[in-house]
């Protein structure tokens, strides 16, 4: 593995050893005994706003004993309209790796092809692969696996998350079921690509939910559609609440990736009862992130 690009990119045993490596990386925080990162500089370049992204990023490349390097969009010359494989061809002869959160999938892509670094997918409007990794690790923590698991998505059918998450459905196997409006369904031509019976699309929350072991949600408005009152409105039907939870698997668990918008996507009541794993699966970013980089870097 060269980049993270995508969760589509990885195989079943790439995406288990990263999970295995977060765990170590978890369990040894504060004491680790190799420090990958040790004399190397990563860039971060963001040109979307952060608080869980940028806060672990920072922390986990400087844990693995490295140095971040934040660049937004108005500290370089991207904001100008450089093209990205110009400032691709310059950081990747000056930094050790990026760590890359953006708006198009093409910019990470073309940023790894011309700066020769590894290159991190942070996310993009196509795919969020760090934060299943993390979501991931957090079932692993609460429900001991995946495996033999139903995992219900309630709310947008065809996301930057919900496409990461049926990459990973397909590469390991678990029972995957999407609830949402019709008109935020995945492409047809995606659903023929991604080719996984595991995985099945229907607009009633309550069918996906039933007998779930993990109910995954998120805003119903990604970054840049704020404003969007059409969008919004058909969402309302698809609400994480205490009804909709009585279906579910006994033990369940709800996991949400934040920032939450309590009384919309899920309400103060269910995120409050689930706030123990809801903040666990926030911190397992960090760690996550970790078995990134450590599995990324260039001796």
């Amino acid at each position: 593995m060269n980049n993270l690009l995508t969760i589509e990119q990885l195989s079943a045993a790439e995406l288990t050893a990263l999970i295995d490596s977060a765990v170590v990386l978890k369990a040894e925080r504060g004491h680790h005994s190799k420090l990958p990162l040790e004399g190397q500089t990563w860039a971060m370049i963001f040109t979307k706003a952060s608080t869980r992204t940028r806060v672990s990023f920072e922390v986990g490349v400087r844990e693995l004993g490295g140095t971040a390097l934040f660049l937004s969009k108005n500290d370089i010359q991207l904001g100008r309209g450089e093209p990205i494989k110009d400032t691709a061809r310059v950081l990747g002869r000056m930094c050790h790796g990026a760590i890359i959160r953006t708006f198009a999938q093409q910019d990470v892509v073309d940023f790894a092809e011309f700066s020769g670094i590894p290159t991190i997918n942070a996310l993009t409007d196509d795919e969020h692969p760090c934060q299943i990794l993390a979501d991931l690790l957090t079932i692993r923590e609460k429900l001991g696996g995946w495996e033999g698991k139903k995992i219900a998505w309630v709310g947008d059918g065809f996301s930057n998350m919900t496409i990461s998450w049926m990459w990973a459905a397909k590469i390991l196997g678990f029972e995957f079921a999407v609830a949402c409006p019709a008109n935020y369904a995945p492409s047809d031509e995606f659903l023929s690509k991604l080719d996984a019976p595991n995985v099945t699309i229907c607009h009633s929350p309550a069918e996906a939910v039933a007998g779930a072991d993990v109910i995954n949600t998120d805003v119903w408005l990604s970054m840049g559609e704020e404003g969007q009152t059409e969008k919004e409105a058909a969402f309302g039907p698809f609400q994480v609440n205490a009804e909709l939870l009585a279906s579910a698997a006994e033990g369940h668990i709800v996991l949400h990736c934040l920032p939450a918008y309590r009384g919309k996507e899920i309400t103060e009541e269910v995120l409050e009862s689930q706030a123990d794993t809801i903040f666990q699966q926030a911190e397992n970013r960090l760690h996550a992130q970790k078995a990134v980089l450590a599995a990324l870097v260039k001796k």
